[in-house]
């Protein structure tokens, strides 16, 4: 799980200044993406090139099939897919929060920043939905024929716990449509508010005035009794 550290920080920096929806967001895409695929997964696909076998040993006969069988790996397919949707949102915090240490926030342009960022999750969510669809479907066939060259005629290979990758691919492409349908939801929600009741605002506002109490080595629980 090392590997995920700075993409963990980067959403739990975003969770503790987002509303209720892009936290709802966040906690499916911490516990039912990173650490799924940090745990489960990594055992489940580390071993689908070794363990993908052919019934020939014509020399690279079962590399291409391979290829063939599998473009891009699953596995790969659904990190790309994390650090995509880690990027617009790692802009954010650090623009968010370069602005509370210069003792300055645009309400509106945070809002905008906002919106622009749950608006590419939602167009990567889609993507990725529907590129997950076009390239593995909803199986992951236990046998596939494969008649590319060099192989010598058409020769049958079999993958490594097809039911596990079945299973698996059913529940990634779940967690995807309710993160996407979060993810419009909040959009819309941001879209129809009022800045002066938008959430966001409020966060961050309060987040600065943290900041200034602790810089004059105060706590932030002696703002209630001040």
């Amino acid at each position: 799980m090392g590997e995920w550290g700075f993409l963990e920080s980067v959403f739990e920096g975003l969770q503790a200044h987002s509303p209720m929806l892009g936290r709802f967001w966040l906690f499916l895409m911490l516990v039912f993406r990173i650490v799924i695929l940090g745990t489960v997964a990594s055992d489940l696909f580390e071993d689908e090139q070794l363990e993908f076998s052919c019934n020939t040993l014509q020399p690279g006969c079962k590399q291409v099939c391979y290829d063939k069988a599998f473009p891009i790996s699953q596995y790969r397919f659904w990190v790309f897919h994390i650090v995509l949707i880690a990027t617009p949102s790692l802009v954010f915090v650090m623009y968010s929060k370069r602005s509370i240490i210069q003792n300055y926030i645009d309400n509106r342009r945070l809002r905008r920043l906002y919106i622009v960022n749950v608006m590419f999750r939602i167009a990567a969510e889609v993507g990725f939905l529907v590129g997950q669809c076009k390239l593995y479907s909803f199986e992951v066939p236990a046998q596939y024929p494969c008649d590319r060259f060099p192989c010598p005629y058409t020769v049958d290979c079999f993958t490594s716990r097809p039911m596990e990758k079945t299973i698996f691919l059913y529940f990634y492409f779940g967690v995807g449509v309710l993160s996407a349908f979060s993810s419009i939801v909040e959009l819309n929600l941001n879209l129809n508010m009022p800045l002066s009741q938008n959430p966001i605002s409020d966060i961050w506002n309060v987040s600065a005035v943290k900041l200034n109490l602790c810089e004059n080595g105060l706590p932030y629980y002696v703002q209630q009794v001040m």
